[in-house]
């Protein structure tokens, strides 16, 4: 089943990321793309594995950087799952830009595409159970915003962007503080605007999570019996689940089912983005083959 297209990223991001990554590449220029006659050129671009793509915006601004007016004729959607085999795209362009435009533009559609298969798995393992799949901050440095696009990509969501954007207690502000409920009077004091995030050891702290308001809990590294016991204590009077529970810490594609099945809320996985496995994808010059 093919999935929602993630909406658009920022095109002056995309084009951030472009720039940095060819002046990377390119250097002071091409030298080997300057033994290519600089004539019109077909190319295409191929998938050599089961995957879902995920990247196009970036794939397409190399290109284009390099030739405005490249033609990049796509036969997929982005967030698509496809086969090996499959031809994603015709290219139709001046041969120097194509080759020098290619290694740049596969780094980040291999990239992405790697990011946003390994969420769809997981997406595809709490299937029916009602819970999400949360990304984490454990991302490529300079790649953030493109990965968190790429988990969209694959059908799950994002957790906070970064420092900035959500309020997020651990165990050392927690110990700062004294205790769970001090710890939330002063997060909700200082950022009363921004969403707060309290991270929880055990049930007594989960009993004061919940008694003192906050917009999620995160239940960390939680044996399966106490999880469950978790979700019942969320669950029943006097809280009734009015604050949703995420569950982290050393969760794996086996045993995610098992979670959800739990009744929690969120699972976040560092390794969506941390663990990337580039997909096998090749673009070659002249006519895919018959």
């Amino acid at each position: 089943m093919d999935r929602t297209a993630p909406a658009a990223p920022d095109p002056s991001l995309v084009l951030a990321d472009v720039r940095r990554a060819l002046a990377e590449d390119l250097g002071t220029g091409d030298v080997t793309a300057a033994l290519l006659p600089d004539v019109p050129e077909r190319a295409y671009l191929l998938c050599k594995e089961d995957a879902v793509i995920a990247g196009r915006p970036w794939f397409d601004a190399c290109h284009r950087a390099l030739d405005p007016d490249v033609a990049i004729d796509w036969s997929i959607g982005e967030g698509e799952r496809v086969a090996a085999g499959t031809v994603l795209a015709l290219l139709r362009g001046r041969s120097r830009a194509l080759v020098s435009a290619e290694r740049t533009a596969l780094n980040f559609l291999q990239t992405l595409s790697g990011t946003a298969t390994t969420t769809a798995a997981h997406v595809d393992a709490v299937r029916g159970t009602g819970t999400v799949v949360l990304d984490t901050r454990k991302t490529l440095p300079g790649l953030r915003l493109a990965q968190k696009y790429a988990v969209r990509a694959g059908g799950g969501a994002n957790h906070r962007i970064g420092l900035y954007d959500a309020v997020m207690l651990k165990e050392n502000h927690i110990r700062v503080a004294g205790t769970v409920a001090e710890a939330i009077a002063r997060a909700r004091a200082a950022q009363p605007g921004l969403p707060l995030i309290v991270e929880v050891e055990t049930l007594d702290q989960l009993r004061e999570a919940l008694a003192s308001g906050c917009d999620r809990i995160l239940l960390d590294d939680f044996a399966a019996d106490d999880r469950r016991e978790a979700v019942r204590i969320a669950r029943t009077a006097p809280f009734r689940g009015r604050i949703p529970l995420e569950v982290s810490g050393g969760v794996g594609l086996d045993g995610l089912r098992a979670i959800a099945a739990d009744g929690v809320d969120f699972v976040s996985i560092g390794a969506l983005t941390k663990h990337v496995r580039a997909i096998d994808l090749s673009m070659k010059l002249g006519p895919p083959p018959a």
